[in-house]
């Protein structure tokens, strides 16, 4: 069985902002999600746990989990450029990623097609 997590909040996810690989570890009520899921997988054992390389996944697997994580930089984070960190209804997308004519550094979405 394979399980996908997503990461507990941040304080950039409370504020609404665009979080990539500049992103904050959890808050406390992230801390408090990732907990709760915990609870709610007791009964599962975990063979292995992997996850990207960002503080806020990482932390997210280990308190869920109780296990110790395998990094993947393959299950890293769009890069988000110069877009990340500003408040989602500010940033011009294109389509689901910010506009890359407007904001430097962001990752190619057609890279992996």
């Amino acid at each position: 069985m394979i399980y996908v997590i997503r990461h507990g909040q941040t304080d950039l996810n409370q504020e609404r902002r665009l979080q990539g690989r500049r992103g904050l570890p959890l808050n406390e009520y992230g801390i408090i999600q990732a907990q709760n899921l915990r609870d709610k997988l007791e009964s599962v054992e975990f063979d292995y746990v992997f996850t990207s390389p960002q503080e806020r996944a990482i932390q997210t697997a280990e308190i869920a989990t109780g296990k110790t994580v395998k990094i993947d930089l393959r299950l890293d984070v769009f890069d988000l450029g110069e877009a990340d960190g500003l408040k989602k209804d500010e940033v011009k997308m294109m389509g689901v990623v910010p506009d890359s004519k407007i904001y430097k550094g962001v990752e190619n979405i057609y890279h992996y097609i």
